[in-house]
Order: structure tokens, then C-alpha cells, then sequence
């Protein structure tokens, strides 16, 4: 269009505009109820809804909230009487409002039986609409909005109007479209909503029709409705409230039909950081209102969306984490306890010693130079298996490997091969080293740890060793339950004396081999030691080790 490509020209219209509008105030209003309801597959209860509306309100404190359509099912009726009998007592009944259509007197009737008192009336935005779907002419379908008007009027209901397709209006049949805004200037509405009912818009077009429209009819209250179906849902709303918007609408998570709306979190984020604009929404306690409509839902929100997202706060990179520590140099003003949340650094294989240290720091501990060389090599081993480490299991992999260095390691390991089959018994093939020689036994068992403790009995056998006696097995995760990276095997044992060695590994079954490869060595010390004063030693240091 000839009106893009002059204000593409003109890339400093958009910051004047919004420098000659500094201090105005935008209106939020939240469709997680009703438009973030057309999510394939999201259908809440009515319990659930009120839940999600005293939230919007009560917490977040957005402005308005859209909760339903009228008409759909006894399901949404009951719903929404939940919600405005809970709004007529909190003063909050002008905030919740209703889809309706242009059906006189059906769609009114309906919100008015729920005790709702704002109609948003859906009409047709662009002419395509209009001829295909209603088969109506301008003249017939104003008419029958105005009545449309008028009855909600005389039932005491407000009306805004939805303009459906206004994008494609905008961009196939204007003179259509602004004929149907003129004479909705003339009509007692309290605001036009302008949707981009398929999230078709570029921001450049967005600037150019809200210019257009603002400029056109600057004492009428214009919210833009936008689709994120090119992920420019945000931009979108930036630009329409650049060029004059008084309002826009949200959903939380971004939920909606097809790639969804625009998410309540990212604009608000936007409008606080980006913009001079004043909003009511209280931004900390965003999080908290995303993950109930995430359980709610049932839509899981992606790790990296932004603001919510489980992964958007935590640092991977260890030079991120140091440039942390020397002077917040990879922060930026969306930080994490705006949102009620918490800075994390990640550890992995690309975390390194900075991302330790941090979360070392949020635990409490230190370590020395050469055990933070020892515990950094374990965690990016893990990474490289593409095992996720937590905080919650840093003290287990730092007691793992600091204990590994206490013992000396005379036996280990060397290698193995298990099977396990349905119907037939497990089986472990098995060479370990002891003292430099290489041992190799074969056996099976009621399970494949057991098939390989045969097989070191074998092979202790032959040496004429004694092996302890286990007493007790325990397999845990650390506390959380988040993790992925491994499991924690612990064994008692009795050698005359009650000790406790364990296992980390990401396989339960290895767990427990290398609690058993430890417990050889200690055997080992306690043979060859035979003093009162290194059985002790050992005793005390591996009945912590289960802590």
C-alpha cells in the first residue's frame, strides 16, 4: 500500500509520536477467558474460570477482562454467574464483559441472565465478511447493530464493538471498514475494538492504519486486538500503541486460536521497558497467575517464552555467569524478581567454574581451587551425556567426586556388558581390574545388579577374598524431583564393622555398581590397614556418606 511505503520512509514517526504522548495511560484488557478458550483443546471450569478471573483482577489488576460468549453452553453460563456475582461484590462488574452478536435481543438476554453488564457486540470489519458470511448489505447489517445497540441500551447493558477482520477490511475494502467506524461514532459505545482477526499485520501496517484511524477520530477510545500468527503479536501492539491506541488485549501465555494471541506477559514487559505508557498491571505477580492457567489449561509453557518460560532467567554460558560477578554484565532490566522470580545459572558442559561458583554461592558452599577443578569436570561429563543438572543436585555430585578422591583405587571397573529380556534371566558379562590384572566372570540373576554381584563373587572367589555382606539398598533423586542427570545409589554393608558407600549415575544399575566399585576399595584399605584406628576412620567417613 502507498501509505506503508511513505511511513517506512519515515522510521522516526513512531518515537515522535510516542514522545508527544508521554504519561498516557493504556487499558489492558484480558481475553484468557474467551479468546484464549479457542486453544485447541483448552475448555476451563467454571470453578477454574472464577479462580482465573479473581487473579486477572484481584492480583494482576488488569483493567478489564473478557469472559465468555454468550450463547455457547449451560457450562459457560454458570461460569460466568460465577464470576459476576463474585464482581458484583468487589465493585468489578463495568471490568467483566461478554462476547455478544449482532442477534437482537438473544445475545443481550443471555448476559444479562449471567448478571453481566458489558456487551463487546461482534460485527463484521470488512466487507469480504460482510457479503460471504452474512450476505448482507453496509445499510442492512448498521441497522440491525444499532438495534443490536439499543436493546442492550434499554437492559442497562454497555456496548463495545468488536470489528471482526478489521485487518483485511483495512487492507482490501477501507472504505467499507471506516464507513463502519464513522457511523459507530454515532452510536453510544464506550470503545471500538480493532482485531487482526488473523494475524496478518506487519508492524509497519499497523503504524500506518492506527495513524490513519487516531487521526480520523481522536476523541474515540480504540483498543487493537492482536493474533500472533507471524510472531509479531507484541511488535503489533507496540505500534498500535504508538500510534494511538487507548487500549489492548492480552491472554496469559499467550493462549488463543491457532498461534495464539498476544501474551499478557511480553506486553507488559514491552509497554514498562520500552515505552513512557502507564498501565495498572502488577507485574510481580505475573509468574504466579501463568503457571495456574498453565495447570489449568493444560498447555505447557515453552521453556524459552519469554518472561514465564522456565529457561528465560537462568544463564548456560560460564562466561555469562562471569561477566555476572565482575559487574552484572549480562543483566538487563527484565529481571527476574520484577516477575516473582529468581536468577539461575545453568550447569552443564558449557556452564564452567563461574556458573558453579554462583550456584555454590546459593547453597552456601565453597570449595577449594583444585575440587572446583575436579566437581566442574563431572558436571560438563554429565553434559556431554545430555544430562540436566539442578542446584539441588550439586552437593551430591560435590560429596561423589570428593569422596572418589579419598579412596584409593586400587580395583575398578574395567568393563561389562547386561542383558535383560522378558522371560529370561538377566545376565552380566564383567571385567574388573584389581591391582592392575584383569578379571573376567560371567553370571546371572534375579536382576541385573544381582547378576553382577554374582559375578564379582566369582571373581573373589577365585582371588580368595571375602566380600561384606550388603544389608540395606536405597536409590533416591535429590530433593526437587527435577532432575534428569542421575540417580543416587546407597549401600550399607557389614565387614565386621557398618559402613555406607553410593553411586551417582544417570542409570540406577550403574548407581550401584560404582557404590560397589568404592566399597571394594575400602575393603581393600581395611585389609590392608588392619588397625583399630583406620577401621574407624573408615566406619565414621562412609556411614556420612548416606547422610
Amino acid at each position: 500500500m502507498e501509505a506503508t511505503g511513505n511511513l517506512a520512509a519515515q522510521p522516526s514517526k513512531g518515537l515522535k509520536s510516542l514522545e508527544g504522548s508521554l504519561g498516557r495511560r493504556i487499558e489492558i484488557m484480558d481475553t484468557t477467558l474467551r479468546d484464549g478458550e479457542q486453544t485447541s483443546g483448552v475448555s476451563f471450569l467454571p470453578s477454574e474460570k472464577l479462580q482465573i478471573a479473581k487473579l486477572l483482577l484481584d492480583e494482576l489488576k488488569v483493567d478489564r477482562i473478557e469472559v465468555a460468549s454468550a450463547r455457547v453452553s449451560d457450562g459457560e453460563l454458570e461460569g460466568v454467574r460465577k464470576i459476576t456475582q463474585w464482581a458484583a461484590q468487589r465493585g468489578y462488574l463495568d471490568r467483566v464483559e461478554v462476547l455478544g452478536f449482532v442477534d437482537t435481543p438473544v445475545s443481550v438476554n443471555w448476559i444479562v441472565d449471567a448478571g453481566a453488564k458489558v456487551l463487546n457486540l461482534l460485527t463484521k470489519g470488512s466487507l469480504n465478511h460482510l457479503v460471504h458470511q452474512l450476505k448482507k448489505t453496509p445499510e442492512q447489517h448498521f441497522a440491525e447493530i444499532a438495534r443490536s445497540i439499543s436493546y442492550a441500551q434499554e437492559k442497562g447493558v454497555s456496548v463495545n464493538v468488536y470489528l471482526e477482520d478489521w485487518s483485511n477490511g483495512m487492507r482490501n475494502s477501507p472504505e467499507y471498514t471506516l464507513s463502519l467506524i464513522d457511523f459507530l461514532t454515532t452510536q453510544p459505545v464506550k470503545r471500538i475494538m480493532l482485531p487482526d482477526t488473523l494475524g496478518l499485520l506487519s508492524p509497519v501496517e499497523v503504524l500506518d492504519f492506527f495513524e490513519l484511524i487516531v487521526g480520523k477520530y481522536p476523541e474515540t477510545h480504540f483498543d487493537f486486538h492482536a493474533h500472533n500468527d507471524y510472531d509479531l503479536a507484541v511488535a503489533n501492539v507496540m505500534a498500535g500503541i504508538l500510534r494511538g491506541a487507548s487500549g489492548v488485549h492480552t491472554t496469559v501465555n499467550g493462549l488463543g486460536e491457532r498461534a495464539g494471541n498476544a501474551p499478557l506477559e511480553s506486553v507488559i514487559a514491552m509497554i514498562k521497558d520500552l515505552t513512557k505508557f502507564q498501565i495498572n498491571v502488577q507485574e510481580q505477580k505475573i509468574f504466579r497467575v501463568s503457571k495456574l492457567v498453565e495447570q489449568f489449561s493444560g498447555q505447557h509453557i515453552s521453556a524459552n517464552k519469554p518472561v514465564v518460560g522456565e529457561n528465560v532467567f537462568t544463564q548456560t554460558a560460564g562466561i555469562h555467569a562471569d561477566g555476572d560477578n565482575k559487574k552484572n554484565l549480562y543483566f538487563s532490566d527484565l529481571l527476574p524478581e520484577r516477575f516473582g522470580r529468581q536468577r539461575k545459572y545453568a550447569l552443564g558442559k558449557t556452564s564452567g567454574k563461574a556458573n558453579i561458583l554462583k550456584n555454590l554461592e546459593e547453597l552456601g558452599l565453597s570449595l577449594e581451587k583444585d575440587e572446583l577443578a575436579r566437581v566442574t569436570q563431572r558436571i560438563i561429563e554429565l553434559g556431554d551425556k545430555k544430562e540436566r543438572v539442578t542446584t539441588e543436585d550439586l552437593p551430591y555430585i560435590i560429596s561423589d567426586v570428593l569422596q572418589n578422591n579419598s579412596i584409593s583405587k586400587h580395583i575398578h571397573i574395567e568393563g561389562y556388558h547386561m542383558t535383560h529380556s522378558k522371560g529370561l534371566k538377566p545376565s552380566v558379562q564383567l571385567r574388573l581390574n584389581v591391582y592392575g590384572k584383569s578379571y573376567d566372570a560371567t553370571a546371572t540373576g534375579d536382576g541385573q545388579y544381582d547378576s553382577f554381584m554374582k559375578a564379582v563373587k566369582k571373581i573373589y572367589k577365585s582371588l580368595k577374598k571375602e566380600l561384606p555382606k550388603l544389608i540395606d539398598y536405597h536409590v533416591s533423586i535429590p530433593p526437587g524431583g527435577k532432575t534428569d542427570a542421575f540417580v543416587e545409589t546407597v549401600i550399607t554393608w557389614d565387614y565386621g564393622k557398618i559402613f555406607k558407600t553410593k553411586g551417582l549415575d544417570p542409570d540406577q544399575t550403574v548407581a550401584a555398581m560404582m557404590a560397589t566399585e568404592k566399597m571394594l576399595n575400602i575393603v581393600e584399605s581395611f585389609n590392608q590397614t588392619n588397625t583399630k584406628e583406620e577401621s574407624t576412620y573408615y566406619g565414621n567417613e562412609y556411614r556420612a556418606v548416606a547422610g
